[in-house]
């Protein structure tokens, strides 16, 4: 697909990959609206020339701040790339369930609702595409972090399903498996493995081009 002059809605895009991903979409003449849930991150977003709507997604009320923000919008791409980790390690301490149900809530059920409420939108659209950002973790999970692994592999099921849902009609669903990038969220783990959250956002815009089904990113594809 090409991305100049598309309107998009990217969550969690004044961080990490989020945030490489909205800059260089926005290098493509796209029209990108961003999400995010910290003040100084977001200053930084409006900064830069973004559109940012303040959203945390680990509750309802940050799904429903979004589609608020963007009602009667022609979204024709949605990126669903917001997430949370969450510990839940029994070697180390007793999980806190409140925090598994945040991370449960941002990386799977947001991303459901977000396409679910957005289906009409995107289907009115001349062609639209979904893009699910799940994790190599969905297909090799990490023992120290079953909570998130659970969620990515639950988003994957839940993107090759709805592909398949989708087939025939105008609307595209591409799912991003990242490996180990540089990011706060991966901070103290990877080492010297981490693979730049620049260069992880370039090989998605190139699946979201070329209309890839999988953007097997980096040591992703050994899986």
């Amino acid at each position: 697909m090409q991305v100049s002059g598309k309107t998009i809605l990217l969550t969690g895009g004044t961080d990490g990959i989020g945030r490489e991903l909205a800059g260089q979409l926005k290098a493509k003449s796209a029209t990108v609206i961003v999400t995010g849930r910290t003040p100084e991150r977001i200053d930084a977003a409006k900064a830069a020339g973004f559109e940012v709507i303040k959203a945390d997604l680990s509750s309802r009320d940050g799904v429903d701040a979004i589609l608020d923000a963007v009602k009667g919008r022609p979204i024709d791409i949605l990126i669903n790339n917001a997430g949370l980790g969450s510990d839940h390690d029994f070697r180390e301490a007793e999980p806190d369930l409140n925090d598994n149900d945040r991370c449960i809530t941002a990386n799977l059920n947001a991303p459901i609702h977000l396409i679910t409420r957005l289906m009409p939108v995107l289907k009115s659209r001349p062609e639209a595409m979904i893009v699910n950002v799940t994790s190599g973790l969905a297909i090799a999970p990490r023992s120290g972090g079953p909570i998130y692994c659970a969620t990515k592999a639950g988003l994957r099921s839940y993107t090759m399903a709805l592909r398949h849902q989708l087939r025939g009609t105008g609307i595209h669903v591409l799912e991003a498996l990242p490996p180990v990038v540089e990011t706060k969220l991966t901070a103290g783990r990877g080492g010297k493995k981490k693979m730049p959250a620049s260069e992880c956002a370039a090989q998605i815009l190139d699946a979201i081009e070329t209309n890839a089904d999988e953007a097997n990113v980096g040591m992703t594809k050994l899986l």
